[in-house]
């Protein structure tokens, strides 16, 4: 079983498939909103990548303490 995790095999796996999601999303909010000339859609979709961004820095943080 991996550390970093809550006891689940493949967990981390798993985060780092969310955390890409969300800046994948984010991205493809960002440029229908750009598209559509939309600026609430862009403004999500931004807040989104920035979600994934900070999901993924703070979970490289994390493992700074974790590594054995």
């Amino acid at each position: 079983m991996n550390k970093k995790t809550s006891g689940k095999p493949g967990a981390v796996h798993k985060d780092r498939i969310e955390v890409s999601a969300k800046q994948v999303q984010g991205s493809a909010k960002e440029a229908v909103g750009k598209l559509t000339d939309d600026p609430q859609l862009r403004a999500e979709g931004k807040v989104r990548k920035a979600e994934g961004i900070f999901q993924k820095a703070f979970g490289k943080f994390k493992g700074l303490f974790h590594r054995s």
